[in-house]
């Protein structure tokens, strides 16, 4: 039987979350994983202390299959959340809904007003989790210039 458990991040998950991440992208067409294209997982935790945040991660028989960071920006009380993944495996287990609400309780503690994120347009997945927690799109989107030529979805949160 496999046993999960949720922990902060170190900066040694640098290469098992690349591994995730690239596993993720795998699950899409067009959707390709570079190491250059993510310098902050060569120190994940210091990456998002240094944004006044953190990361956590799911770990699943010694490996990670699931990751969330969250971090300040530069609006007052405003956060965003980043890496937000799941390993297919690992999906429907509740794993993000419970990382998210340790980065909730981290944006309380800070009396934070709004959690914001962008999101691949083809993570359908995804998009249907930030709907159920009460996120809402907003009329904006972006293109990231990457090797997927990716477009991104805005989503935002008002604190409670």
């Amino acid at each position: 039987m496999s046993y999960t458990f949720i922990r902060s991040a170190t900066d040694e998950d640098g290469a098992e979350l690349a591994r995730l991440i690239a596993g993720v992208f795998a699950d899409y067409d067009h959707c390709f994983f570079d190491d250059d294209e993510f310098p902050e997982l060569k120190h994940p935790a210091s990456y998002y202390a240094a944004m006044g945040g953190q990361m956590w991660v799911a770990e699943q028989d010694g490996n990670i299959v699931g990751s969330l960071a969250i971090g300040e920006t530069l609006d007052s009380g405003i956060f965003e959340l980043h890496k937000v993944y799941v390993a297919k495996e690992a999906r429907g287990q509740g794993l993000a809904w419970s990382m998210y609400n340790l980065a909730t309780d981290l944006v309380d503690s800070r009396q934070g007003t709004c959690i914001k994120l962008w999101t691949d347009t083809r993570f359908v997945e995804g998009h249907q989790f930030y709907d159920k927690i009460g996120f809402e799109k907003v009329p904006v989107i972006r293109y990231l210039g990457d090797i997927s030529h990716t477009w991104e979805y805005c989503y935002r949160l008002e604190a409670h």
